[in-house]
């Protein structure tokens, strides 16, 4: 390669290269393709041999810059002409130099006999420039965008920061804390656990209660976390402890499961009580009781919430108009007081509603009232139904809400007002347009989510906002069949642990509902980890994909062009 060199370093001022020259700038062409950055070899008189295309992405500079011949000078004048290394420059501490200090530097470093260096070009932009001198003179450059390393990097630093924010929460923490694995393995541990056991972190990480307490202590938590981990009760202790100076105190510890399956913890926590405290609340609301006896310990399995499953908090409020006059809904529930209570609540906002008590009545209803003319704006289905009665709402086209009977009961008002308000549909004539215009409307919908955990949806929201896609997130499987019968989104991004139906009952329904459409909805599971039964169980479903928690903005992008290559996904803008 030597010998070609100085053949091009002879001809460079010349109108036509020879044919082995030719070869070298195809061969370092393909180079710069395969290494996805842009390629400039220079001779020892500062004079360009070759520059691969690539430098263009890098640098908005003329292409006949990139001529065999170019002065080193001339290029880098050329670059500092389009403002980039101002925008570089002005990050840098100091003061910025001018053009002709700036030249002389960069060329002084292209001397050097290696050298790198990492710049930023604009808000999001980095470019990596490596650059070697060898012994006979010519010179090296490959420039690289590093751009995707760099967020990687940054999303890893804010990760330990918060890893580390929770850790010294945890250690400030005034009463002892530990967290186990599946395996009852501790995982964490704070401060005012080790001070209460004489012990450190790093004696305690990575062992079971075995290593540290006697065998009949080490049985006894073994038995509790058990339970906890496979019943999700929360297990509340109450038990006596002996300090080292003699002197006995009665504590009350607390165990919890976390998690989704298959990757669940236990957090447990500890408390002191006086002496001759009286029992907790727990236990008056527990399902069993243990007590030794000598008295000195109680152990109580508390249900969450009594025996209802916990209710996560209402997404958002809404506004209710001041009536409902001309709407058209029927109510589909086989619960005689569940009706009443619809129907009562319905009547009070002036829609016009009736009800049926089940799949069959909803059929010839439905049957009737198409045939007749009459256009029903919306159907509540008790999730107590079966599916067919969501199946005859996709079928006649007619929007549906599914509520269970704690919703049916209490939430009425607040799911059609936020439906109606969501839809803007067309008032009927002669009645006021009451509904209001807000973010969550759309002509079309993009992307919906099911997913539960609060902290996932605020993360899918970030990434999809900046991305600039529409969604919708529903916060059960019941929810996103609804979602997806109304507005039949372009793709289902559906975690499989969810309250109600959970993520595989909710694909298996909207497959069931969407066997009359030529389009199916891609819907593409969200795992916690890489079983292969999830994965099987989600193409079981029907899905169409897997994807792995976290997701990130890449993971995102690679999806939608991957199931929606053939129309575009992207919102309109």
């Amino acid at each position: 390669m030597s010998a070609g060199f100085e053949k091009a370093d002879a001809s460079s001022v010349s109108d036509e290269m020879p044919a082995e020259i030719d070869l070298q700038a195809a061969l370092f062409d393909a180079f710069s393709d395969g290494l996805s950055a842009a390629l400039i070899i220079y001779d020892k008189n500062d004079q360009m041999i070759f520059a691969s295309r690539q430098v263009l992405d890098f640098f908005p500079i003329s292409s006949v810059m990139l001529k065999p011949g170019t002065r080193l000078r001339d290029f880098l004048g050329a670059v500092y002409d389009t403002g980039v290394r101002q925008q570089y420059a002005a990050r840098q501490p100091g003061i910025p130099l001018g053009r002709e200090d700036w030249l002389s530097q960069k060329i002084a470093s292209h001397w050097r006999e290696r050298f790198e260096v990492v710049e930023r070009h604009g808000s999001d932009r980095w470019i990596r420039l490596v650059k070697r001198r060898l012994p006979s003179g010519y010179c090296v450059s490959i420039i690289s965008n590093i751009s995707e390393e760099k967020k990687r990097e940054e999303q890893w630093r804010a990760d330990l920061e918060r890893v580390q924010l929770t850790e010294d929460i945890l250690d400030n923490l005034p009463f002892p804390l530990f967290v186990k694995d599946r395996n009852l393995t501790y995982v964490a541990v704070n401060i005012a656990f080790c001070e209460k056991y004489q012990t450190s972190v790093e004696e305690v990480l990575g062992r079971k209660s075995g290593d540290l307490f006697s065998p009949e202590v080490a049985k006894r938590f073994e038995e509790s976390d058990r339970h906890v981990l496979e019943t999700g009760e929360m297990s509340v202790v109450r038990q006596r402890q002996v300090a080292r100076d003699g002197s006995e105190r009665d504590i009350v510890s607390r165990k919890h499961r976390i998690g989704k399956p298959g990757r669940y913890f236990i957090v447990s926590t500890m408390q002191d009580l006086p002496r001759d405290g009286a029992d907790l609340d727990e236990f008056d609301q527990a399902t069993s009781v243990t007590t030794s006896s000598s008295q000195s310990y109680r152990r109580a399995y508390v249900p969450l919430n009594g025996d209802h499953e916990r209710r996560p908090p209402a997404p958002m409020e809404t506004i209710v108009p001041e009536n409902f006059s001309g709407r058209k809904i029927l109510v589909v529930t086989g619960d005689l007081a569940a009706e009443t209570a619809a129907l009562r609540t319905l009547a009070k906002y002036g829609f016009e509603a009736c009800s049926v008590r089940g799949e069959d009545e909803e059929e010839r209803f439905l049957e009737i009232a198409t045939s007749s003319g009459i256009a029903l704006d919306l159907l509540i289905v008790d999730n107590q139904m079966g599916m067919r009665c969501l199946e005859l709402a996709g079928q006649y086209g007619i929007p549906a809400l599914v509520m269970d009977g704690f919703q049916l009961a209490n939430e009425l008002t607040f799911q059609i007002a936020r439906h109606f308000n969501r839809n803007n549909r067309t008032a009927p004539e002669g009645e006021a347009d009451w509904e209001i215009n807000t973010s969550s409307e759309m002509d079309f919908l993009e992307v919906l989510v099911a997913e539960d955990n609060d902290i996932n949806q605020i993360v899918f929201s970030q990434i999809l906002e900046g991305l600039g896609y529409r969604y919708l997130i529903a916060a059960s499987g019941d929810e996103a069949v609804r979602l997806w019968a109304e507005y039949r989104p372009q793709i289902v991004l559906m975690d499989i642990s969810l309250p109600g139906l959970n993520g595989f009952e909710a694909a298996r329904m909207i497959r069931q509902m969407e066997d009359n459409h030529p389009h199916k909805t891609p819907i593409v599971g969200v795992l916690t980890q890489a079983f292969e039964r999830d994965r099987a169980e989600c193409a079981k479903a029907g899905m169409d994909d897997v994807i792995m928690k976290p997701v990130s903005p890449d993971i995102l992008e690679t999806l939608f062009q991957k199931h929606l290559a053939a129309e575009p996904l992207r919102a309109h803008v």
